[in-house]
């Protein structure tokens, strides 16, 4: 089920498949020599991919921000071994650190952004860590995807802020913070966000809840939020930071990891097979969002294949905006209450 129109749906799905077959990811160039950077997410898949491109560009460091140490550090070894290879790690190579992050525990997000708050400098963030999810699961009396893909994200957002600022505008280096969306936005059943009363109790109480239509919905809510963060954080001398959403579409990774039942495995088997993206090309869009070479136009803005996309009915729709608002509003003065002041640009 789709708050989309008919002709909405045909234009979208012609635009996915375009993009899919037929649109080549460059692998990236762009310099990003002494620069430290963080990505969430990244003992595995396009996180991992990502981290690789930055090492190869020439980070000066690299944070792998994972759940599992363990898993972080197997990362960040395959990581050297495949820009070096058994030899020795040469000089000048980048410094790769792993540290935990949980983005279902708003206490390891405070935790985390309070770490990196005390880096020399923080040039650019991919926040890619997410979950998709058949099953209605609460985090901390959250609603998983609501917890991970918008309350955590939004929230790291927030908190990383500063630092970044400061970084920028004391290394004249225009920051760039990404997060991974979905072109899943554009068909996203928009109307479970329609009531009288609170948004995020409807879509915590499972009675109402959609939760096999909740994935594509995390990524509109959160690209409500990143714009509206974007529009209270304009580029200037003070501010000079790029929030972004992008896509890097469909992609072979473990996402899809969560149970389907026998039939949705095969069918989303021979879907990957026909039409998905590598990891290691999907990771090339991740660093597309966080390049030096980023345009200010990008700021508040949805990308798609490595250039700014359409926001889709879902964004610019006519209830959309109104829809839009009443969420950042409601959701705004949530995080307030989890971190004060986390939200006061």
């Amino acid at each position: 089920m789709t708050s989309m129109t008919l002709p909405d749906q045909l234009r979208w799905t012609a635009t996915f498949l375009r993009s899919q077959l037929l649109t080549p990811i460059p692998t990236p160039t762009s310099n990003f020599s002494g620069q430290t950077v963080i990505v969430t997410g990244s003992n595995t898949g396009l996180g991992l991919e990502a981290a690789r491109h930055l090492a190869r560009l020439g980070a000066g460091k690299i944070i792998l921000a994972v759940r599992t140490l363990a898993k972080g550090e197997a990362a960040a070894q395959d990581i050297l071994r495949s820009c070096h290879g058994n030899a020795d790690v040469p000089d000048g190579a980048p410094t790769i650190e792993v540290w935990q992050l949980d983005m279902s525990d708003t206490h390891s997000i405070r935790s985390f952004a309070e770490r990196a708050g005390k880096l020399e400098r923080l040039d650019a963030a991919v926040l890619n860590a997410g979950i998709l999810t058949y099953k209605f699961e609460t985090q901390e009396g959250v609603e998983s995807h609501l917890a991970v893909n918008v309350v955590g994200t939004v929230l790291l957002t927030c908190l990383l802020l500063p630092k970044m600022r400061e970084s920028a505008a004391r290394t004249g280096l225009r920051g760039r913070l990404t997060v991974v969306g979905s072109d899943m936005m554009y068909m996203a059943d928009t109307r479970e966000l329609q009531t009288d009363g609170s948004i995020i109790a409807k879509l915590n109480d499972p009675a109402r809840s959609q939760v096999k239509q909740r994935y594509p919905l995390s990524k509109v809510l959160v690209f409500y939020s990143l714009r509206e963060l974007a529009s209270r954080c304009p580029l200037d001398d003070a501010s000079d930071v790029i929030l972004s959403v992008l896509t890097p579409g469909a992609c072979k990774s473990d996402i899809f990891r969560d149970d389907m039942g026998a039939l949705g495995r095969m069918f989303m088997g021979v879907a990957m097979a026909a039409l998905g993206r590598s990891t290691e090309v999907g990771g090339r869009t991740l660093v597309f969002g966080v390049s030096p070479d980023l345009t200010a136009e990008a700021h508040g803005r949805f990308l798609m294949d490595n250039k700014i996309a359409p926001n889709g009915t879902n964004v610019d729709g006519p209830t959309s905006r109104e829809l839009a608002g009443r969420w950042n509003e409601e959701f705004f003065a949530y995080l307030e209450k989890i971190s004060p002041g986390c939200t006061a640009f």
